[in-house]
């Protein structure tokens, strides 16, 4: 599978996460983008206090995931890559 390497589509993503780093880092956390692959589906890593929170699904999802989203509608999904 291929990743993509867009820099337009890759700075999108950045800004993303950069906008919701704070409340992350307010929680003793920070997430890290590792991959986009070529069916639009983002991998991140969660870190520090979000890598082992019990919460860090619906942070991902209703947090990550949507802000993800709309910056790039067509992102698929956004995964968590650090117990794979």
């Amino acid at each position: 599978m291929a990743i993509i390497t867009d820099e337009n589509i890759i700075n999108k993503i950045e800004e993303a996460l950069k906008k919701i780093r704070p409340y992350l880092e307010a929680d003793g956390g920070d997430i890290s983008l590792v991959e986009v692959t070529e069916d639009m589906v983002v991998k991140v890593k969660l870190m520090g206090a979000c890598s082992s929170c019990n919460v860090s699904m619906m942070t991902l999802k209703n947090g990550v995931e949507v802000a993800i989203k709309n910056a790039l509608p067509e992102v698929k999904e956004v995964i968590d890559v650090t117990s794979l």
